[in-house]
C-alpha cells in the first residue's frame, strides 16, 4: 500500500500543469514585493493590467475559434508585467497589457509563438515610451535572491526547459566575471550585478519560456548563448540598460532558423506524465536528498 500510494503521488506531482507552479510562485513574488518590499506599482495599474490580460486572452479565443478559454498563460504574463513594468498611467499599463497577450496570437511561425509575450510588451512599453523597467529594486537581498532562483529551478525543470537557463546563466555570468577580470575590476562589480531580481525573473520566467525556445536541446543552448552575449553587447558595447530585454526580443527571431538547423520534438503543455518526467533534470543534490527522503522507492537520477 505505501509503494502504491508513492507511486500514485509521482504521476500526480508529474501530471501537475507547470503553469500552475509559475503562477504559484509569480503570485508569492509580487504579494512579498508588495508586503515587505514596497514595489511602486499602484493597486489600481496591478487591477488594470490583471484584467486586461485576460480579456483580451478570451477575446482572441473567440475570435480564433480555439476549443477552450485557458486563463493560466495570460495570468502567467500579466504577472510578470506587474513584477517588472512601472508606468504613471492606468491607460499605459493597459495598452502593454493588451500588446502582451494580442502578441501571443498575431506574431507566430509555424504555429508557434515568435516573442515571449512578457518580454515583446517590456521592449514595446520602452520604444513608445508608455513605462520603465524596473531592474532590481527587490533583488538586492540575498537571501531573497536565492529563494528566487531554487524556486525558479523547479519551475523551469517541470517545463523541461532547465538546459536553456542553465546555459544563459553560465554563459552570462563567466561574461561578467571575464570582462571584469580583463578589466582588472575588482570581482564585487559583477557580483553586485548578479544581485538582481530582475536578472532572476528573465532567467528562470522568460527565457526558459517552452513556447518561444528552440525545439532541441542543442538549439536551446546556441539560443541562450546568443541571448547573452546579445545583452552583453548591449550593455556594455551600445551602454544602454535592459540589455537581456533587447537582445531576448532579437535572439528571438532566429529560433525558426535554430529548429530548421537542429531539429527537435516541439513542447506542449499537456505531455503525459511520463514524458515530462522523462525531460526533467535533478540539476542540484540537495534536490535528490529532498525527494530520495520524501518518496525513497523512487530514484530522481532515473529518466534523464
Amino acid at each position: 500500500m505505501g509503494s502504491y500510494l508513492k507511486q500514485a503521488m509521482t504521476v500526480a506531482l508529474g501530471s501537475l500543469d507547470p503553469r500552475l507552479y509559475q503562477i504559484g510562485i509569480l503570485t508569492t513574488l509580487l504579494a512579498y514585493g508588495t508586503l515587505w518590499l514596497d514595489f511602486d506599482i499602484s493597486l489600481a495599474n496591478a487591477i488594470v493590467i490583471l484584467s486586461t490580460a485576460q480579456f483580451t486572452q478570451y477575446v482572441c479565443t473567440r475570435v480564433w475559434k480555439l476549443p477552450a478559454f485557458d486563463p493560466k498563460s495570460a495570468l502567467i504574463s500579466s504577472l510578470s508585467l506587474c513584477l517588472l513594468l512601472r508606468t504613471n498611467s492606468v491607460a499605459a499599463a493597459s495598452a502593454v497589457a493588451y500588446v502582451t497577450i494580442a502578441s501571443k496570437f498575431l506574431l507566430r511561425w509555424e504555429g508557434k509563438h515568435i516573442f515571449n509575450p512578457t518580454n515583446f510588451a517590456l521592449v514595446f512599453a520602452l520604444c513608445t515610451g508608455l513605462g520603465w523597467v524596473s531592474p532590481g529594486q527587490w533583488g538586492r537581498e540575498v537571501l531573497f535572491a536565492f529563494l528566487v532562483a531554487c524556486v525558479g529551478v523547479l519551475v523551469v525543470n517541470r517545463a523541461a526547459r532547465s538546459d536553456v537557463t542553465y546555459a544563459f546563466l553560465v554563459a552570462y555570468i563567466g561574461i561578467l566575471f571575464g570582462r571584469a577580470l580583463w578589466l582588472g575590476d575588482p570581482l564585487t562589480i559583477p557580483l553586485h550585478q548578479l544581485q538582481n531580481g530582475a536578472l532572476l525573473v528573465f532567467a528562470f520566467f522568460m527565457i526558459s519560456d517552452p513556447k518561444t525556445t528552440p525545439n532541441s536541446r542543442g538549439g536551446r543552448i546556441v539560443f541562450a548563448s546568443l541571448v547573452s552575449l546579445g545583452a552583453a553587447f548591449v550593455q556594455f558595447g551600445l551602454y544602454r540598460p535592459n540589455g537581456l530585454l533587447w537582445s531576448l526580443v532579437c535572439c528571438a527571431v532566429l529560433v525558426p532558423l535554430i529548429d530548421q538547423l537542429v531539429p527537435g520534438k516541439r513542447y506542449q503543455w499537456n505531455s503525459p506524465p511520463a514524458e515530462i518526467a522523462s525531460r526533467t533534470m535533478w540539476p542540484l543534490p540537495a534536490f535528490r536528498l529532498a525527494w530520495a527522503a520524501l518518496i525513497p522507492s523512487v530514484s530522481p537520477g532515473k529518466g534523464r
